[in-house]
C-alpha cells in the first residue's frame, strides 16, 4: 500500500481525532513540523501517522519545547534516533525549567509574605523598600503601617 492509499483522512478528520483546529495543521505545515500532505484532487489526505505526530507535537510543547526543538525530535525519530535527541533536549531544557521552578517559588514566598501585609501606604512596607532591593524570595520583615 501507497502512502497515497493510506492517505484517506480528511484535514477535519486529523483536526478533530487530534483535538486541534485545521488551521494548527496548515500551520505545523508550514513551518515545517508535519510534512506536506499528499493531496487527492486538490485536498490534503493525511495518514494516521499525522494524528500520532500531532500527540508527540502537543507532548512536546507541554514540555516546553520550541516549534524548532520539536522540528529536530521529530527529524530524529524518523532517523530511529529519538533516544539522543530527546536526551540533548532534556538537558537543555532542564536549567531553564529550574529557574522557572525557583521564580515561581520565589513569587509564592511574596506573595504569602504580602498576604499578612497590614501597611497602609508602600512606602513604610518593607515589601516595596526600594532602599533594600531583596530578591522575591527573601523573607523581608512587615512595617506595621
Amino acid at each position: 500500500m501507497s502512502d497515497a492509499d493510506a492517505a484517506v483522512l480528511t484535514i477535519g478528520e486529523v483536526a478533530r481525532r487530534a483535538g486541534v483546529n485545521a488551521s494548527a495543521i496548515r500551520y505545523y505545515e508550514r513551518v515545517g513540523v508535519l510534512p506536506e500532505p499528499v493531496r487527492v484532487s486538490g485536498q490534503r489526505r493525511y495518514t494516521p501517522e499525522t494524528v500520532r505526530r500531532l500527540s508527540a507535537i502537543d507532548v512536546a510543547k507541554q514540555a516546553g519545547f520550541s516549534l524548532d526543538e520539536t522540528r529536530a525530535l521529530l527529524g530524529a525519530d524518523a532517523d530511529g534516533a529519538a533516544h539522543a535527541e530527546l536526551r540533548a533536549l532534556a538537558e537543555r531544557k532542564l536549567p531553564e525549567v529550574e529557574a522557572l521552578v525557583a521564580r515561581a517559588s520565589a513569587m509564592r514566598d511574596w506573595l504569602l509574605t504580602a498576604r499578612g501585609c497590614t501597611c497602609d501606604t508602600l512606602d513604610v512596607c518593607g515589601l516595596f523598600d526600594a532602599a533594600r532591593p531583596a530578591p522575591l524570595g527573601e523573607p523581608l520583615p512587615l512595617a506595621s503601617g
